[in-house]
This record gives C-alpha cells, structure tokens and sequence, in this order.
C-alpha cells in the first residue's frame, strides 16, 4: 500500500468529514487536520485544530467520538476494515450480530416435525405392503388347496409337509400302541 501526499489529503478530507458530520455546525477545514511523525510503515498522529478560535485544538474526546460515529465511511474511503486500520485510544466498531429471519428454534422444530411425519408415512406404507403381501400368499395357498396340489407349507421358519387329507396320515410313533388296546 503507497502512501502518499494524495493518500493523506484523503485521511485528512475524511477527518474533516467526520468532525463536520459529528458537530453541524463545525467549520472543520482540511488544513485544520494535522498529521505528525508519519513513518514508513503508515504510522502517526494527528490532530486536530479549530480555526474559529485561534489555532486551538480540538479536544481528544470529541476527535474520539467523531471517528467513532463515522469509522465505517473512513474504512470504505480507505479499502480498509476495523483490523487493517487501527485508532489508539478509540475503540472498534462492532457491526451488530445477525439475526436470522426466523428463529432457530422454529428450524429446528421444522426439521424434527418432518422426521416425525416421515417416520409415521414410513410405518404406513410398510404395514399396507405387509398386509398386501400377507393377503396375497394366503389367496394362492387357497388356490394350491383347492386344486388339491400337495404344498409345503413352513410353519415357525421350519418347512413341513402339507398333509394329504384324502389319503389321511399314520404316525409311525404311535402305531404300535393301537395295537395294546382292544378295539371297541
């Protein structure tokens, strides 16, 4: 960053400014901006002087409060921000926190709502399927039994053997205890 003779009649017009806007009816002139020990490394004070009453400064506090209301115009003047271009004695400005235009806790409340909806649309839709499916198999177990088809049917996860009804069914186990009883 070059600083210059025309860089510093800038910083001395935005002092000027900035005394004139603090104080209406201040005549703040340019010459009246004075810049003292200014260093390579764009270092130096100033003051500044009231040329109503004689060659007086003008007191540190209203320079203060001057810089202050109009620090951001001096920062634009220069490219420059609250960092960059630093006051001894005066404080930064700080921008006002940003308020969102709707509450956080709204979005958040949206956002766990439609989680809520979505699950129960979830369970819906998986429990129609479900019976759909329920429905369907034991309409073509109806089909397979009317047609008199032999079917394996799983019961508890284990596959077993559809009995044929019309032909009946002897356990082997209990065929040897027929036998002990008198028949009727």
């Amino acid at each position: 960053y070059a600083w210059d003779a025309n860089e510093e009649y800038l910083f001395k017009a935005m002092v000027a400014f900035a005394m004139r806007r603090y104080s209406s009816k201040s005549t703040t002139q340019i010459s009246d901006v004075l810049l003292c020990n200014v260093t390579d490394r764009v270092s130096f004070w100033f003051v500044v002087t009231d040329s109503s009453q004689n060659v007086t400064t003008v007191p540190g506090s209203v320079v203060e409060a001057a810089i202050r209301m109009n620090r951001n115009r001096i920062n634009s003047a220069f490219l420059l921000s609250d960092k960059t271009l630093q006051f001894l004695k005066i404080t930064s400005t700080l921008s006002p926190p940003v308020e969102p235009s709707t509450p956080v806790w709204l979005i958040v409340f949206g956002v766990v709502l439609c989680l809520i909806v979505a699950g129960i649309v979830f369970l819906v839709v998986a429990g129609i399927q479900q019976r759909k499916k329920k429905n369907k198999e034991s309409t073509e177990r109806e089909n397979l039994e009317e047609k008199g088809e032999v079917t394996v049917t799983v019961e508890n996860g284990i596959p077993c053997e559809a009995l044929d009804l019309k032909a009946g069914h002897i356990n082997g186990v209990f065929a040897a205890d027929d036998e002990r009883f008198t028949s009727l």
